[in-house]
């Protein structure tokens, strides 16, 4: 969820800095590229290289634009931010000094209605990160109502998820962002419609995560910087939701702790995972007052960071 635009400053972006803390002559990922707004800092901060990845032809359009200010310090190659590793070799490195992950939906995506990530504007029901693959409007108007049940009660955390999945499929077929939304509306009645978010907010986000496999795609992402990190590099995480957050936290957790014996009954002389990663705070850093008065999608980040160690992944 980066700045809608290249000149915006992206979220908790002095906290990425002091996290991944950019030195001369270093090499640094920033998985989900998006308008680059990460990508730029850290190359301002320091005389080092980037390379960004997004999986959005958009965004890699956008970065070769961007590429052409920094005399070879940055390249963007589209792809998914899980094959970091993969697509880090193909610039001729193995190993990289530090990487930041800005997870969901990217504001350029968010904010042109012809994406259909958003009903606050109408557009076709799409919500493909890549431009490619099953649409939402596809998921919608074939999934049987148990699994439409599933898909947003899990990815949307939505209390009346049956309710919304039975109205959809009794509305269909569906391809409008706004027809969709005002389903989900009618369906949860005038008490949501009183609550602080849009009553369709849930519904949308199970239908983006799913569509774009996106928790799959974090779980695999922080397993590949674990294997592209150098000792001594640096993983910042930028989440916007319980899911995600949940995710980082526990991958963190495991790997900055040696793991126990799988069993009580398993022999003392049973090997043991080493940490692979040390924290660099215990807890999340979160924006402040004047930051999210500056941009309200900022309210909900929280930027998790850790440091890798010498230890095989």
């Amino acid at each position: 969820m980066s700045a809608g635009h290249m000149s915006h400053v992206p979220v908790l972006l002095a906290e990425v800095l002091e996290a991944l803390s950019p030195r001369a002559g270093a090499h640094y990922i920033d998985g989900t590229f998006g308008g680059g707004g990460y990508a730029r800092a850290i190359l301002q901060a320091a005389n080092c290289k980037v390379l960004g990845i997004d999986r959005d032809p958009d965004a890699v359009a956008r970065g070769a634009k961007l590429a052409a200010n920094y005399n070879g310090r940055l390249s963007v190659l589209e792809g998914n931010f899980s094959e970091m590793d993969q697509l880090f070799a193909q610039t001729g490195e193995r190993k990289s000094d530090g990487v930041v992950l800005d997870l969901g939906v990217s504001s350029f995506q968010f904010d042109q209605a012809e994406r259909g990530f958003s009903f606050r504007e109408d557009g076709p029901l799409d919500m493909r990160m890549s431009k490619s693959g099953p649409s939402a409007a596809d998921i919608v108007n074939t999934a049987d109502e148990k699994t439409l049940t599933k898909i947003i009660g899990d990815l949307g955390e939505e209390r009346f998820a049956r309710r919304v999945a039975r109205a959809i499929v009794a509305a269909r077929p569906l391809a409008r962002t706004r027809e969709l939304a005002e389903v989900v509306e009618k369906a949860l009645g005038p008490a949501a419609a009183r609550q602080p978010i849009h009553p369709a907010t849930r519904t949308f986000q199970a239908l983006r995560i799913h569509v774009n496999d996106e928790l799959g795609e974090l779980e695999r992402g922080l397993t590949a910087a674990e294997r592209v990190l150098k000792t001594g590099g640096r993983l910042a995480v930028v989440a916007f939701h319980s899911l995600e957050d949940r995710i980082v936290k526990r991958f963190l957790s495991e790997r900055s702790s040696a793991a126990p014996r799988a069993s009580r009954h398993a022999p003392d002389s049973a090997p043991k995972h080493t940490a692979t990663f040390h924290l660099l705070s215990s807890r999340p850093r979160m924006p402040g007052d004047a930051e999210i008065q500056h941009n309200p999608r900022a309210r909900s980040a929280r930027l998790r960071a850790a440091e890798r160690t010498a230890a095989a992944a």
